[in-house]
């Protein structure tokens, strides 16, 4: 068996760095100039802060299904933090996005008031959790893909924009060790983690090709290609280093940033917007 850590994350934080939100509870926006720059394509900024939003909010949804449900009391308190995170990430991106697109939408209206066909997600996000090597090999791909991402556009003409994802490089780095980390410890493991994992793999190479086909960032000259290369390499380094084959597969073509949802979406929402629905505009 081989050392089941491979560092990835040079961008993660230290010290506390690695806790939803830190401790220090810091605002990622303050002194931030929320004016959108002249040139800046609006409608296409807020179309991309939604999607962004969207992909952590689903993804929070699902790691949040793991509380009382996990292997061991730190895995279910790491998930829970890396959902805390991404919840995190949700509200600024939605907030930023009611800002942008002339609705003045606060983030409770795009969480609970949204039906699944409105939501630009990607699909990978939304299917069941499956057993842990599913969600660890799922967190790898999605961590790496926006890891590569939000690095771009920490260099965002909107500084609003920048700020979130400057916030967000040091959680998903954390995310990406996180998946990586328990990658290797598994699929170098025993025969049945080993196996798991391998189906695992196999189960979720279809849906990598939609990293490739997400043009939302394309307005600001962020290539859709470069990111899913990106973070293919960091896909292929894991598996390797997991003793587990590339397996090839056939790329989906439904794509969740046109709303093309598979049956699981609905559901999902309709467990978390039960509330808001049912007492809508009241507050605790």
């Amino acid at each position: 068996m081989s050392d089941d850590h491979l560092s990835l994350a040079a961008d993660a934080a230290e010290g506390d760095g690695h806790w939803a939100f830190g401790t220090g509870f810091e605002d990622p926006l303050h002194g931030v100039d929320t004016t959108v720059p002249e040139g800046v394509d609006t409608a296409a900024l807020a179309a991309l802060c939604l999607a962004l939003g969207d992909d952590a909010l689903v993804s929070a949804q699902r790691l949040g299904e793991w509380v009382t449900a996990a292997p061991e009391l730190e895995i279910e308190l790491a998930l829970a933090n890396i959902g805390l995170d991404l919840l995190g990430q949700t509200r600024l991106l939605y907030a930023r996005a009611g800002l942008l697109d002339g609705t003045g939408r606060d983030e409770d209206a795009y969480a609970y008031f949204r039906d699944a066909g409105e939501f630009r997600n990607l699909r990978i996000t939304e299917l069941p959790n499956g057993d842990f090597a599913y969600t660890v090999l799922r967190l790898l791909a999605h961590s790496a893909w926006r890891l590569a991402l939000l690095r771009r556009l920490t260099s965002a003409p909107d500084p609003v924009l920048a700020a979130i994802a400057a916030k967000g490089v040091k959680e998903v780095a954390y995310h990406r060790q996180f998946a990586a980390d328990w990658a290797i410890r598994l699929g170098d493991g025993t025969a049945e983690s080993h196996r798991r994992m391998t189906e695992a793999a196999r189960a979720l190479a279809p849906l990598l090709a939609e990293f490739r086909r997400d043009e939302s960032a394309a307005f600001l000259g962020v290539d859709a290609a470069e990111v899913a290369a990106e973070a293919r390499e960091v896909w292929e380094q894991v598996l390797g280093a997991a003793t587990l084959e590339l397996p090839e597969a056939v790329a989906e073509t439904a794509d969740g940033r046109r709303g093309e949802h598979t049956e699981h979406l609905a559901p999902l929402l309709a467990e978390l917007q039960v509330v808001a629905r049912a007492h809508p505009g009241a507050t605790w």
